[in-house]
């Protein structure tokens, strides 16, 4: 047997759950399978995932106690009451959680998908796949954690394992002491502003470290692994520590499963960056990006016509100094500027944290400041259920996300911590909170957090690698396969960061049409896409991260049933490019400044989709085709297609290099 090499956090993880190792160990670029401990989903993502369900023929679960599904997105009172579209997601959604006999399963207004799955059941050290981009979130207590589409988190569901190629990996070093009243919110926006979203992140595994961590509570780090979603990589992740072993000690169950993996010293990373955080000052990012990043001071005094803070981003632990802050504040003699409407919003994570809240009286305390306490769920974040912003006003949010009609249509939403939004609130203008957190006594926020004051010791763990006979694949694996016939089509040209939100609004999710989906792709920034698919402009040509954003499968059948043929682009986001793979829909990645240049609207181009050669007026590129893995699953007609002719087999078959179809 092989010497083990030095592997980062993920490979161990990804190591100790490998099926069919031929040695001990996974570095970057091998394609393995893994066993999937759990599995998470919403209402909004069941509603695809029923319908490859139903083409698997509704088979049983692999394990109907590790599959979570929480109602969330798209919910509050006045939608659940009046809205035909949230009322269907909502039964299908009860109706599998009864066919299915969930354990855990939460209904509409219990919690936001990722908040009590975080706080309640998830272990350092597990792995976790979930139909939302902010899976991520749960490598703040040390598990892998990863967002994909619909069906491949419906087919882990049934099969109890999936598919990945181990990513390159960065780290991520933050020193320093933070000052009081400094959230992960304002570390993950300095470390987007400063290192860009989609870029030295893109598709690769960010492991956070340095000795700031001391002073990371897991609500912190929950925090800054959410918005790994928005920095561009596959994954966040903390190392799992005493803070961590402290809060598995209060649960009543799920808490002896943890394993404290640690990267090797000597492991290899692509880069690492470091922040000094001991200057840090409270950030706020402006439309249309969340890397879009100012100090709060900059920005002091932009008017706003809404406050909100909420989403899954935003823990416990903000609430409740978000709540100090306005408390501050209004001992000062301020009092909330009367606005016309609920144009001030807090929405807790789950009902657990709606009742710690009340215990502490800091409900009374966010209603005495003007704001209305919603019932959990995904809210104004995703502008779909009752609250949303209106066009052109200016709303400073808590969130994650600040794309264009991402709080509603033609909304301008500017993110910031929960205490930063809090102190913005009262005259709802921009304002820097570190003059009202210096007047909290920090010993009273603390006593309001009743976390444990002993941090327990952990032993170290080293991965169990199942060693078999083969599963391990090189990423330079088998050639392009399928699709043998050249691609042809004219070019419609789309820039940089073409997230998801713009492929198919949040809004349309619901729909299950092929002929629906296909109308409203590009609904709000390109309304004549469809005229121009019509008119042969089926190729579609991009910049950088191509499909960030949401996870949302919907955005890849948008482009399917509009007609698209194949997309170039000069790089993806990890989960829809494999959404891409599993449609069956070409893709290629082609970096080249001249090809950009020529590929303008309407041109006539041509693919030869077995070796990545692109033409364009007699003059070739090579681009990078899909390979390996992915190569088969397209050849196959797609992944339910390959589930429907192997079944228990297919990531034998996969792995071994056979032909799917």
């Amino acid at each position: 047997m092989s010497e083990r090499r030095p592997m980062t956090l993920t490979e161990k993880i990804l190591c100790h759950h490998a099926v069919g190792l031929t040695r001990p160990w996974v570095q970057a670029g091998d394609t393995i399978r893994i066993r999937a401990d759990w599995t998470i989903a919403s209402e909004l993502a069941w509603n695809g995932m029923n319908t490859t369900y139903d083409k698997l023929g509704r088979p049983a679960l692999h394990d109907r106690d590790r599959f979570y599904l929480a109602v969330d997105h798209t919910v509050d009172p006045g939608t659940l009451a009046n809205d035909r579209r949230t009322q269907k997601l909502v039964q299908l959604s009860r109706e599998f959680a009864k066919e299915a006999g969930l354990r855990q399963f939460f209904d509409a207004n219990e919690t936001i998908l990722h908040t009590k799955f975080y706080r309640d059941l998830v272990q350092p050290g597990e792995t976790v796949i979930g139909a939302d981009s902010h899976t991520s979130s749960h490598g703040g207590i040390g598990a892998f954690a990863i967002g994909l589409g619909g069906a491949d988190v419906c087919i882990a569901m049934v099969l109890g394992e999936t598919w990945i190629q181990v990513p390159d990996a960065i780290q991520v070093v933050y020193d320093g002491k933070l000052a009081f009243g400094l959230t992960g919110k304002d570390v993950i926006l300095q470390t987007l502003g400063e290192l860009g979203r989609n870029t030295v992140a893109m598709e690769r595994s960010v492991e956070y470290v340095g000795e700031a961590l001391e002073n990371f509570s897991p609500d912190f780090r929950f925090t800054v692994a959410n918005m790994t979603a928005e920095f561009g990589g596959l994954n966040g992740i903390f190392p799992a520590d005493g803070q961590v072993a402290d809060v598995l000690s209060r649960r009543k169950s799920h808490h002896q499963e943890a394993r404290y993996f640690r990267a090797d010293d000597d492991a290899h990373y692509v880069a690492r960056h470091r922040f000094d955080l001991s200057t840090l000052v409270p950030k706020v990012a402006k439309p249309f990006s969340p890397d879009n990043v100012f100090d709060a001071t900059e920005v002091a005094g932009q008017e706003l016509q809404g406050a909100f803070i909420g989403a899954c981003t935003t823990t416990e632990e903000e609430l409740i100094l978000a709540a100090l802050v306005l408390k501050r504040a209004m001992a000062d003699g301020a009092s909330p500027r009367a606005v016309e409407g609920d144009k001030r919003l807090v929405v807790p994570g789950s009902l657990d944290i709606t009742r710690n809240l009340q215990e502490r009286g800091l409900v009374d305390v966010y209603e005495k400041a003007g704001f209305r306490v919603g019932p959990p769920g995904c809210s104004m974040c995703l502008g779909i259920a009752s609250d949303k912003a209106g066009k052109d006003e200016n709303w400073l949010s808590s969130q994650n996300r600040n794309f264009q009609n991402r709080m509603g249509a033609g909304s301008l939403a500017w993110l910031a911590s929960a205490p930063t939004v809090a102190a913005s609130s009262l005259d709802l203008k921009i304002t820097d909170p570190r003059e009202l957190i210096a007047r909290i006594p920090e010993d009273e926020f603390r006593a309001m957090l009743k976390t444990g004051g002993a941090r327990p010791s952990v032993t170290i763990t080293e991965p169990h690698a199942a060693v078999e006979a083969s599963a391990v694949e090189a990423s330079s694996g088998a050639g392009a396969a399928g699709h043998s016939a050249a691609i042809q089509g004219k070019v419609q040209v789309f820039g940089d960061h073409v997230d998801t939100d713009a492929i198919i609004p949040g809004e349309f999710c619901h729909l299950t049409s092929e002929d629906e989906i296909g109308r409203v792709a590009f609904h709000y920034v390109r309304p004549d896409f469809g005229e121009r698919i019509a008119r042969g402009e089926t190729i579609l040509v991009a910049g950088e991260g191509w499909g960030s954003g949401s996870s949302r499968e919907h955005a890849v059948w948008a482009l399917k049933f509009a007609g698209v043929k194949a997309v170039i682009a000069r790089s993806y986001a990890f989960i829809h490019k494999r959404n891409l793979v599993n449609e069956a829909v070409p893709y290629f990645i082609l970096d080249d400044a001249e090809f950009q240049a020529a590929a303008r609207d309407g041109v006539t181009i041509s693919i030869r989709p077995e070796d990545g050669v692109v033409t364009i007026d007699g003059r070739e590129w090579q681009a990078e085709a899909t390979r390996g893995i992915a190569s088969r699953i397209q050849a196959g007609g797609g992944i339910v297609s390959a589930v429907q002719r192997h079944g228990a087999q297919t990531f034998d078959v996969l792995t071994s290099g056979a032909a799917v179809g």
